[in-house]
């Protein structure tokens, strides 16, 4: 069976984010970037599922510039077989980014679409379900773990207040949630195999999809700085700068 692995490229998550000076987004010039964590998480666990003997390929694929093959290179290293590489500098909003996967998964006829359930960038957790909903194919999200056996996979996902567990015909789509495992660091020799497999490099235009801008950010700001706490002497002095001051009782 073959797994297709959606990944992105990001700010990395321990980099401290700036906002341009514009306030037209942040900043990205010399910055380092990585792959996205959850996607991380789904390369790992299509990865566990070779080695398990339950997938024989498994497909990157990314969309944007001519650096996110750098992201697809690692997740060859950790061990995907070959990579898409849709080729755009436009922004990607996530019903784009879904209509673009329908196009890959299409040409690609995977047998599941493993994804981040969001990335840390824009933390929208939209493209997994919309691309479900444009495949009409059973999705479950927030995944923890998965088995696949005899043409289904069986998800346990994260909910308010406990644990769900859906039993999903295959073709299916799942997104993965922080706990279902912990990557792999890609080794030395890996790195250099990976420089080797296969990449193939598209157009949205040659997968049919025309890119567009639902959705317009106006302006971005910092959060407001937290002010300086301050100490009371007694019960009695709480009391009073919560009711005159903070005004919260």
């Amino acid at each position: 069976m073959k797994v297709l692995v959606p990944v992105k490229r990001v700010i990395d998550a321990y980099v401290s984010i700036r906002v341009k000076a514009d306030q037209t987004g942040v900043e990205t010039a010399n910055v380092k970037m990585s792959m996205n964590p959850f996607c991380e998480i789904a390369v790992e666990e299509a990865v566990r599922m070779k080695e398990a003997g339950t997938v024989s390929e498994i497909v990157v694929v990314s969309v944007g510039p001519a650096n996110v093959q750098e992201t697809m290179r690692t997740a060859m290293a950790m061990g995907a077989d070959r990579g898409i590489h849709i080729n755009t500098d436009e922004e990607i909003q996530p019903l784009v980014m879904a209509k673009l996967l329908k196009a890959v998964v299409e040409k690609e006829q995977p047998g599941l679409v493993l994804t981040g359930k969001q990335a840390i960038d824009g933390e929208n957790n939209q493209t997994g379900q919309m691309l479900a909903a444009l495949l009409e194919w059973p999705q479950g999200t927030f995944a923890s773990k998965i088995v696949l056996e005899g043409g289904s996979a069986t998800v346990t996902r994260e909910i308010d207040g406990g644990l769900e567990t859906l039993k999903l015909k295959m073709p299916c789509v799942v997104t993965t949630d922080l706990r279902l495992n912990e990557p792999r660091y890609a080794a030395l020799p890996n790195i250099m195999k990976a420089k080797k497999k296969p990449l193939d490099s598209v157009t949205p235009a040659d997968l049919g999809v025309t890119v567009e801008q639902k959705i317009k950010t106006l302006k971005v700001t910092e959060p407001p700085k937290r002010k300086a706490g301050i100490k009371v002497a007694n019960v009695e002095e709480l009391v009073s700068k919560l009711k005159n001051e903070a005004k919260v009782i």
